[in-house]
């Protein structure tokens, strides 16, 4: 196969993929009832000056499946953690004890959960543009090889096909698998 060709479908691959990752990033963020560190991923602190993950500044562990606990490394720092949860608007209400920072996952309601699979499916709907515009780029990229022929430019525009085809079905298992953990009392 000619070189260009296989650098437009490995460069394709790559776009796919990072559609992939980042659905996965944003479904991660998606709560699904359950505690779990992810929720706060998106949390930024000002730590003396600038805006760092709460990851790099706390110990976030969930003791159960309704609390979420947030240990700093410094205790000045409870105030900004604090600040930094209710700026990230999750919906969380941090409580303060003056050792750690507790909060408490609320149960969601039938109507939350019908939201936040409206959410998720936006995201995998993102994902698919995203694949798409990968296979449009890769097609586009065939078209234009002049030392490749036509038998070997539509050979690739297949496998770009058969590529996109398979990644689509990579995120309609991943959203369906998230629609479910939403969905479940």
């Amino acid at each position: 196969m000619n070189e260009d060709i296989q650098f437009i479908l490995d460069t394709a691959k790559e776009s796919m993929d990072n559609a992939l990752k980042h659905l996965e990033k944003q479904l991660a963020n998606i709560r699904a009832g359950k505690a779990s560190p992810a929720m706060l991923g998106s949390v930024m602190v000002d730590y003396y000056g600038s805006q760092t993950p709460l990851a790099q500044v706390a110990n976030v562990n969930t003791p159960d499946g309704r609390t979420i606990t947030v240990q700093p490394w410094e205790k000045s720092m409870l105030q900004e953690i604090e600040r930094g949860i209710m700026i990230a608007n999750l919906g969380f209400n941090p409580m303060n004890n003056g050792e750690s920072i507790i909060i408490n996952v609320p149960p969601l309601t039938e109507e939350r959960r019908r939201d936040l699979a409206k959410q998720a499916k936006s995201e995998a709907e993102d994902a698919k543009i995203g694949i798409r515009n990968a296979r449009k780029d890769a097609n586009n990229d065939i078209k234009k090889t002049d030392d490749a022929s036509e038998d070997v430019q539509k050979n690739a525009e297949i496998d770009v096909q058969e590529m996109t085809d398979s990644y689509v079905k990579k995120v309609d298992d991943i959203y369906s698998k998230k629609e479910t953990e939403i969905m479940t009392v």
